[in-house]
């Protein structure tokens, strides 16, 4: 079956990409799901191809989107994600975890940072992962045990950086960031005065790709949801880096924070973040 979830991943993360490419420069419909938080109609677009790409295939197969839709996939009632709700959701065999545009502000504003992220576990397991940027055609995949690609023929593997001062890395801001700004605040001081970058682009999945890809020697972030690092956290550990918490606890896809790395900087990188 595992063949079959990559090819579907993999088709469903090309068609939902090329429909962002294609809508890209054009004016959005924009509402909002909080004071910072927007949705677009390429989000519900995009979730609404995946969707109907992957049941086709797998019609029994669980689905946690980052958007609220109607049960007929239509545009339901617009930015009260996620799909289904918390309350309407077990943990089923095999489950699909989608966020169709992950970096809306980005993609709203015409900001070229954004991507389609699609993960699918089977008892709880990340057991495959994608994230595919259109504007750049780099598709980033991974597969439990397999290792991770990029466009199918290069083998990702995490930077070989072992000392902060050398390190460049990823972060980015929750949406209720004006509620935990001191704190958040501290916590980038101590990592921008530690190392020899720090970059906040807006999409965490991609942030995540850049960590597996050797891009970006660590990242880290607070208050993400399940489909901003169900395939980014594989495609890390599968180039050979480390996920956990800020306090190095393991990491999962309903955690409160998350730190990845590339392994060498991980107990630098846990040390400046649970100060």
């Amino acid at each position: 079956m595992l063949d079959q979830v990559r090819q579907v991943g993999r088709q469903a993360a090309l068609a939902a990409g090329a429909l962002l490419k294609l809508n890209y420069e054009k004016p959005h419909d924009i509402t909002l799901k909080g004071a910072i938080d927007p949705v677009t109609e390429s989000d519900f677009a995009s979730q609404k191809t995946i969707i109907s790409l992957i049941r086709q295939t797998f019609p029994d197969h669980g689905i946690l989107a980052e958007e609220r839709m109607d049960a007929d996939m239509g545009e339901g009632a617009k930015g009260r994600g996620p799909w289904p709700s918390p309350q309407e959701t077990t943990t089923p065999a095999y489950r699909w975890i989608i966020d169709p545009v992950d970096g809306t502000v980005n993609f709203a504003h015409g900001f070229p940072m954004f991507c389609v992220s699609i993960g699918f576990e089977a008892a709880g397991v990340m057991e495959y992962g994608v994230v595919y940027d259109p504007l750049r055609d780099e598709i980033f995949e991974a597969v439990r045990g397999g290792g991770a690609w990029l466009n199918g023929s290069k083998r990702l593997k995490v930077s070989g950086v072992d000392n902060l001062n050398e390190a460049l890395v990823a972060t980015g801001f929750p949406y209720d960031i004006r509620e935990r700004l001191p704190e958040t605040t501290a916590r980038v001081g101590r990592v921008l005065g530690a190392t020899q970058g720090l970059r906040r682009a807006g999409s965490a999945a991609l942030d995540l790709a850049y960590v597996a890809s050797g891009r970006m020697d660590a990242f880290f972030e607070e208050n993400l949801k399940p489909w901003d690092t169900a395939a980014g956290m594989l495609l890390v550990t599968e180039a050979g880096g480390t996920v956990t918490t800020f306090t190095g606890e393991p990491y999962s896809i309903f955690s409160d924070n998350i730190a990845a790395s590339n392994g060498l900087l991980h107990g630098d990188i846990v040390a400046l973040l649970s100060a």
